[in-house]
């Protein structure tokens, strides 16, 4: 196995992801605690570099812990002086996947979830001086929690594990009294803003102050400009109560299935939008979960955008909000998968739905109760989290079977939580009753419409090969759906794919499609850019016609 290293990894000195790790709820004051951590595990002591996980090049962890081992992190941190009278807040953006929280010794936390962020009041354990933080986690790969595509005996489609602190560990000073989220909804000329944890303030809007009455404000916009790929406006806004102040912002966008020309059609602000698109696994080659720099997101977005794409459907995995941040503001639609859990089981998910064998109920699949609540639960998070950003217009609940069970249940719980997105409740196969689209995923045949009469996703194709030694990861094995031997053997035959199978079937109701995908990662080589970043295998010159062809069909 070769390593790795992006440009950007090469480059990395100082403190890593020393950025805002928030950027839809602001506060001035906070303190980063990444960078140079003490590691114990097995009896050995070496340093980590946070927020990197042990198993990756950027850590420089000389020997990661094997999964199931406990690893324990140390570091020391001093509270500045000016935050004195205020309460601390300690944040961890994930931490994979069963920690334990103390400082000063004192346990304040525990939390299993790998994917989600949590919070923690550290003021009371707080001493004069330097503390002592220390977390304590466990990496088990438990099927009960959510995995994504993380497994021991690493290859083909699923990646070598991520355990430990993978996003950024940062302090914040508050007032006894503080806004403690947001929820944010929107239509087409208004925006309702609801803050939790306080009931009185004002919100300022355009140059007005708005007063906020029992935690909730309403705005109406005039001459609104609607967010979307082309056109990505943000509006900005400060909200305060009392002594706290944060600063976001929201867009207006409006997603509808409306029928045209006689066929079902997603629709963006009231319009048929063809959503062109590619899957995301938010893998690399030097730090895997976790990019050196959130540079890396916009260099990825910004790539993808001029090959025409407008969608990007992030696979199995939940990203730092700096990534959702610049997809809202570059003008990047996200498909956004919850993260699996429960088994996978070959034959079932995969080998009988190649052959053909895609209807069975899911009723009594997964059947563990305690699998089922954890699911529930980190779906429910999962919408909390990021449901106010605009870039996402679609959840994903369950992909190609994993994990799958009573999934018109999910639907419905899932739509209470959210009214205003698309759900795909079964991405791929097993279709159940209930899903706002027919999605498919079509690899071994020729391109097809699904039976449905419902909006037309191909939620995942494509998959061709092009390997580029000298920028692979794995020189032995190689992962795809079809071979190209050369550069110009992979335009040639993604062009045909596109241009004499996909094509035609927009016309017919296609509204969606997501190749196979943004990157290699590791043994796949299917990507349009290698696994370290550094080569574009496709180029504008070679494949950004085709973006306006697609919507031209609708």
């Amino acid at each position: 196995m070769q390593k790795l290293y992006t440009k950007a990894g090469k480059e990395l000195v100082g403190v890593p992801w020393l950025r805002y790790p928030r950027p839809q709820m602001v506060r001035k004051d906070w303190l980063c605690l990444n960078g140079d951590w003490e590691l114990d595990f097995c009896g050995t002591a070496q340093t980590i570099r946070v927020p990197f996980c042990p198993e990756s090049l950027l850590s420089q962890v000389i020997t990661a812990p094997k999964i199931g081992y406990k690893m324990v992190y140390r570091r020391r941190f001093t509270v500045p002086e000016e935050w004195s009278g205020r309460r601390v807040l300690l944040h961890f953006g994930a931490v994979m996947s069963c920690a334990v929280v103390l400082v000063n010794s004192e346990e304040l936390c525990r939390h299993e979830n790998g994917y989600l962020p949590f919070t923690v009041d550290v003021t009371e354990a707080l001493r004069d001086g330097p503390n002592e933080l220390c977390v304590a986690v466990t990496n088990t790969l438990d099927h009960k929690q959510p995995w994504g595509k993380q497994r021991v005996d690493r290859g083909g489609m699923w990646y070598t594990p991520c355990s430990g602190i993978w996003q950024t560990v940062w302090l914040e000073p508050v007032p006894e009294q503080y806004i403690r989220s947001l929820r944010i909804q929107t239509g087409a000329d208004w925006a309702e803003i609801r803050a939790e944890g306080v009931q009185e303030g004002e919100l300022l809007f355009n140059g007005r102050a708005y007063p906020l009455g029992d935690g909730v404000v309403r705005v109406s916009v005039e001459e609104p400009q609607l967010w979307s790929p082309e056109h990505p406006h943000l509006y900005s806004f400060s909200l305060q109560s009392g002594e706290d102040q944060v600063d976001s912002y929201f867009a207006l966008r409006t997603l509808s299935i409306e029928t045209v020309k006689g066929l079902p059609r997603l629709c963006l602000n009231g319009k048929p939008y063809f959503f062109h698109g590619l899957l995301d696994q938010g893998y690399w080659s030097d730090g895997l979960y976790t990019p050196a720099t959130p540079m890396a997101y916009v260099r990825d977005i910004t790539a993808m955008k001029r090959l025409g794409f407008n969608t990007l459907r992030k696979h199995i995995k939940i990203e730092p909000e700096q990534f959702y941040y610049d997809c809202d503001r570059l003008g990047m639609i996200v498909f956004q998968d919850m993260v699996n859990n429960g088994d996978y089981s070959f034959l079932h998910d995969t080998g009988l739905p190649t052959v053909g064998l895609t209807r069975f109920s899911d009723r009594k699949t997964n059947r563990d109760p305690l699998t089922r609540e954890n699911f529930y639960r980190a779906m429910d998070e999962t919408v909390r989290l990021l449901g106010n950003h605009p870039c996402i217009c679609l959840w994903t609940i369950f992909n190609e079977g994993w994990g799958q069970f009573c999934a018109d249940a999910a639907y419905y719980r899932l739509r209470s939580l959210d009214q205003s997105r698309f759900i795909d409740a079964t991405s791929g196969w097993f279709h159940q009753r209930y899903s706002d689209v027919d999605s498919l995923h079509i690899y071994f045949r020729k391109l097809k419409l699904g039976k449905e009469k419902k909006p037309q996703l191909l939620s995942e194709f494509g998959g061709y090969s092009f390997k580029i030694p000298e920028h692979s990861f794995n020189l032995e094995k190689t992962y795809g759906y079809r071979k190209c031997p050369d550069r110009e053997s992979f335009v040639r035959d993604l062009r045909a794919l596109y241009e004499q199978q996909l094509l035609p079937l927009v016309s017919r109701g296609l509204c969606g499609a997501i190749y196979t995908q943004v990157s290699d990662v590791e043994d796949e080589t299917n990507g349009l850019l290698s696994f370290d970043r550094a080569v574009e295998k496709l180029r504008p010159e070679d494949f950004a016609d085709l973006a306006p062809r697609l919507q031209a069909e609708l």
